[in-house]
């Protein structure tokens, strides 16, 4: 009986963990989605150092990655989680897709080191690269440290050679930042459960398909819109 008793409880708590995982899971990446929105708010707080907002109304999708984590010990790697949005024909924002950074570099390092980094990408090419598969910015397509500041002029040159503008926020500090070498590929199993959908795919999210979201993912997409009409003050 006492046996029995056991293999019960045991048999409970393994139903109720199956409920609660999905549930914190959502919850996770709620929580990504409102660091995003945080780290934009944040940025465009300062006309100085914000993004540009001829860049950001002219792009064609911007990618958002709270808290990326840079770590070393001689060689060095990256790794964060974010969203990534595109902007239709009509000039609506898509819901957010997940995505993930990964990369590495070579040189003597030590020490960790977390840092917001934000991607505008100036063209679909790249996005459906990504929905293809693993991606890396500067071998499948062209990447390039970001002009900082509201108003900032990028040269014609710099414009038509990069595909992606790259930025990273570290210990208050905004900068364009170029990250060639770093890979970003689709966190499927992010979009079901944030979306609560097994057959949902990242090309239905950013084509703009329309699928029930949580409220994050409005804000999101109404804050990006704000910021990308938002007029430059006069100098």
């Amino acid at each position: 009986m006492k046996r029995m008793r056991v293999v019960l409880s045991v048999m409970c708590a393994l139903f109720l963990l199956s409920g609660i995982i999905p549930a914190q899971a959502e919850t996770r990446e709620e929580k990504k989605v409102e660091d995003a929105i945080t780290v934009l708010t944040e940025i465009m707080k300062i006309p100085e150092e914000g993004l540009p907002v001829a860049l950001l109304n002219n792009a064609y999708g911007v990618a958002v990655i709270p808290g990326v984590i840079k770590v070393g010990f001689v060689l060095g790697g990256r790794l964060g989680h974010g969203i990534l949005v595109t902007k239709g024909d009509n000039g609506q924002w898509s819901n957010p897709s997940f995505i993930t950074l990964t990369g590495g570099s070579f040189g003597f390092q030590i020490g960790a080191q977390s840092s917001d980094v934000i991607l505008i990408f100036k063209s679909e090419k790249s996005i459906e690269g990504i929905i293809n598969g693993k991606f890396t910015l500067g071998a499948d397509a062209a990447v390039a440290a970001g002009p900082v500041g509201r108003q900032a002029e990028m040269s014609t040159d710099l414009y038509l050679k990069a595909e992606i503008f790259s930025y990273s926020r570290s210990r208050g500090l905004f900068a364009g930042l170029a990250l060639e070498g770093s890979a970003l590929s689709i966190d499927e199993d992010s979009n079901r459960y944030f979306y609560n959908n097994e057959s949902v795919s990242a090309r239905d999210i950013l084509n703009g398909k329309s699928i029930k979201a949580p409220d994050a993912a409005n804000k999101f997409r109404q804050l990006l819109k704000k910021y990308a009409e938002e007029k430059p003050e006069a100098k």
